[in-house]
């Protein structure tokens, strides 16, 4: 297999209604494996949520990373994706997330560091537009002079990689502190006393509207690869409801690393 390139394909957008937490993890995992397969061109889908939740990581360890009493408390869901990386939080509007799913030879014989920044160069360059200078903070987070902005995951499956990015638009930085332990850390590592200082939304950098920016991202990436629009099949909703039952909404794959 000799390393592909974007313009190689032919790029399908989707960019549906709002979807369950739950839904998006089983989506992410279905849409891969059907680019994998080749049933489906390669695709990137931009994320609208039906409710807040915290995503985390693969190999995250459930009682390390949430804080049950302040997930209850806020109404927050706890789903666990595919790939690996940190947590995320996430709520309605507050988020822009995307995944990217294409074939593996576009991101061969490149390390998972090279390639978060290789599939994302053309995120940074629609940041640049806007007057963000963003560049990629080893190993996965989309930094600013500023602050971080997002992070980044992946996973390669099934002939597939599957890469996905949660940017900050707007945070409630005091909710998330009561629903992620990890965060309390990570300031208190720092010295700090808010999420504030060490996240900066996007909302706050650019003073745009956050489907202003999605449609400067859009344009940016039509304009380099090429993009179309498409939606999620019937067979592909199928799929992923019922690997949300089989898989997904189950405690032993929340918990699987306790």
């Amino acid at each position: 297999m000799t390393r592909t390139d974007w313009k190689d394909y032919d790029w399908q957008l989707i960019h549906d209604a709002p979807q369950l937490p739950l839904t998006h993890m089983a989506l992410d995992a279905v849409l891969a494996d059907e680019v994998g397969a080749g049933r489906r061109p390669p695709t990137l889908r931009i994320w609208e949520w039906l409710k807040p939740a915290v995503v985390i990581g693969r190999f995250q360890s459930l009682r390390n990373e949430i804080d049950p009493e302040g997930a209850t408390r806020h109404g927050i869901e706890v789903v666990r994706r595919v790939s690996g990386g940190g947590a995320m939080f996430v709520e309605p509007g507050n988020t822009i997330t995307y995944s990217i799913y294409a074939p593996e030879a576009l991101v061969k014989g490149m390390s998972f560091q090279e390639s978060y920044a290789y599939l994302d160069d053309w995120v940074l360059e629609a940041l640049g537009s806007l007057g963000i200078r963003a560049w990629y903070q080893p190993l996965n987070d989309i930094a600013s002079d500023a602050g971080k902005i997002g992070g980044a995951a992946q996973a390669r499956r099934a002939g597939a990689v599957l890469h996905h990015v949660t940017m900050a638009y707007d945070i409630d930085a005091d909710k998330m502190l009561e629903v992620l332990r990890i965060g309390k850390e990570k300031l208190s590592d720092k010295g700090t006393t808010s999420a504030k200082k060490r996240v900066d939304p996007l909302r706050t950098q650019t003073g745009m509207a956050r489907e202003d920016i999605i449609a400067r991202m859009l344009d940016t990436f039509r304009a380099r690869y090429g993009l179309t629009e498409g939606a999620v099949t019937d067979e592909e909703m199928r799929l992923a409801g019922k690997q949300v039952t089989e898989r997904f909404s189950r405690e032993d794959w929340i918990a699987i690393v306790p």
